[in-house]
């Protein structure tokens, strides 16, 4: 299992970045995947959730409204779409897969996962 994130970058506050996961060694819709940030001096924290086999979607309360995880199955590839950052939203970022799903507060710890990507840099700033 192999999962590679990119699309980090700088943007001004109110702007938008559309970061991508691509993935391999795993079927997309059967396992659960979310990313996850981590900004400098703080915790990881997850942002998205997106479970296996319905394809439900969850946010943290501070990114919602504001961003939108999807997947493209056919691509083996995970999006986050994220729309009016803020520069708290000034983090490293990271997808990560588990093989099963036992709810969103699950989904949110990072120890629930089981494959990680590499991360990458978010920064809002003017």
């Amino acid at each position: 299992v192999q999962l590679q994130a990119s699309g980090g970058g700088l943007v001004q506050p109110g702007g938008s970045l559309r970061l991508s996961c691509a993935t391999s060694g795993f079927t997309l819709p059967y396992y659960t995947v979310a990313w996850f940030r981590q900004a400098p001096g703080k915790e990881r924290e997850g942002v998205s959730c997106l479970s296996r086999s319905d394809g439900r979607t969850f946010y943290a309360d501070s990114v919602k409204g504001r961003i939108t995880i999807s997947s493209d199955a056919a691509e083996n590839t995970v999006y986050l779409q994220m729309n009016s950052l803020k520069p708290e939203d000034t983090a490293v970022y990271y997808c990560a897969t588990a093989h099963n799903w036992y709810g969103s507060s699950w989904c949110f710890r990072p120890m629930s996962m089981d494959y990680w990507g590499n991360g990458t840099q978010v920064t809002v700033s003017s």
